[in-house]
């Protein structure tokens, strides 16, 4: 799709007005405050794209607008492709969600929890099952992000630079480093955002016998058509790949531009980005870049039951039990996390095999749907898909944290208010 052709956002029981008040709060709350170089919105409602917007820059420092097909580090955006994978073979009966993790890396067998010390001398229990697949998909594993700075596992993981945005390594090594490194706890007990769907991007490929990356391309990306969807941007493409900048504390950036009226420090350079090379580690949990054109593809086969003109990736029955919650118990987030970011709200919000889940959206405190799903990415992207409502959204920027700002709050209660027409 090389570019986006709105119909009129009223045919599909949306209010255009509402709509472009978005567009008017993101320039002035965040690009004219000099908070985000530029964003990128695509509303989708009954089959019909129903606002498409960019605004401001790709990149400040060579003054790039931002525009239809700027090709973004989606980052965490990549596990549920990763987990739709997944599932693609679960359906081929090649693999169970209730089969140890041990049947297919034997390595982890014995490892255990962590109780006490520092690498390399841990002290550790046994845990009181062994992880299953299924907790790889939830983030019930055990395994964590070192990131999250908040164990001495979590240390392991950095000095072993497991999981870091500059990913080193390979997806063999990985595995390697992450059996001599305890879980933080016993699968199942609580859940905490982790290396997990990178593991299960190792397991895609161990298990079909292809190459992860190119089980990607020849199963998801080639029959969608999503060209612009990868682990790396080729040469022909690289003037289309946005810079990507750090969000200073005080809530405004630092590196000054004659286009900003506040500053932003870049944090990777388009024409120096280790983006445009094939990486050393595939990371099935955040090393795609894509366009909102081509995640919208993604969405649309999601939101039509897992097929799209004529391509099928999954059957509905696997999708809906990948966007039920599955967290023990059918507890939320609130209950059973261990680790606090911006990728979902927490109270009323569940986790299924690869999406946040919500459950109750009176818990949520923002308007919506029970049975919306949803994930966002490091440098502030995001979606979510709303079933009941037939609705997608679609937002990019290119700022790390996620944390900094609360624009995914903003947009959902902005959507919502703009529905004039509702399924419910």
């Amino acid at each position: 799709m090389p570019a986006f052709a709105p119909t009129s956002p009223e045919a599909a029981g949306m209010s255009k007005a509402a709509l472009d008040r978005i567009d008017n709060h993101l320039k002035r709350r965040y690009i004219d405050a000099g908070r985000f170089p530029g964003t990128q919105l695509v509303v989708s409602r009954r089959g019909h794209i129903v606002h498409s917007s960019v605004q401001g820059f790709a990149d400040l420092e060579r003054e790039v607008p931002l525009k239809d097909d700027t090709i973004f580090r989606i980052y965490s955006m990549t596990k549920p492709i990763t987990s739709v994978a997944f599932m693609m073979l679960v359906e081929q009966g090649l693999v169970a969600l209730d089969e140890p993790v041990h049947k297919y890396i034997p390595d982890w067998k014995s490892l255990g929890v962590f109780q006490a010390g520092v690498a390399p001398a841990f002290v550790t229990r046994p845990p009181a099952r062994p992880m299953q697949i299924v907790d790889l998909l939830r983030h019930t594993s055990g395994l964590t992000y070192g990131f999250q700075q908040r164990s001495n596992v979590d240390a392991a993981y950095r000095d072993r630079q497991i999981g870091t945005i500059e990913l080193a390594g390979t997806l063999d090594s990985m595995i390697a480093d992450l059996a001599k490194i305890p879980l933080e706890f016993s699968p199942g007990d609580a859940w905490n955002y982790s290396v997990s769907t990178d593991v299960i991007g190792y397991l895609i490929g161990k298990i079909s016998g292809v190459p992860f990356e190119r089980f990607l391309k020849e199963r998801i990306f080639d029959p969608l058509g999503m060209a612009d969807t990868d682990f790396f941007v080729p040469t022909e493409k690289a003037h289309r790949l946005a810079a990507c900048y750090n969000a200073a504390a005080t809530g405004m950036m630092s590196v000054r531009s004659p286009s900003a009226k506040g500053g932003l420090t870049l944090q990777d350079d388009p024409a120096t980005s280790p983006y445009l090379s094939p990486p050393s580690f595939i990371s099935g949990g955040g090393g795609l870049c894509s366009t909102a054109a081509d995640y919208l593809t993604f969405c649309r086969a999601l939101l039509n039951g897992g097929a799209l003109d004529g391509v099928r990736l999954i059957g509905p029955k696997t999708l809906a039990l990948m966007t039920t919650n599955h967290l023990p118990g059918n507890r939320d987030l609130t209950d059973m996390s261990r680790s606090m970011f911006a990728e979902a709200t927490y109270s009323g919000v569940g986790f299924g095999l690869g999406f946040s889940v919500t459950m109750n959206p009176a818990k949520t405190l923002i308007a919506g749907s029970p049975g919306e799903y949803a994930w966002g990415g490091a440098a502030t992207t995001s979606f979510w898909i709303d079933p009941a409502e037939e609705l997608i959204t679609i937002f990019m920027t290119q700022v790390i944290p996620s944390t900094a700002y609360p624009v995914r709050r903003e947009l959902r209660t902005m959507v919502y208010a703009a529905i004039t027409d509702s399924n419910l």
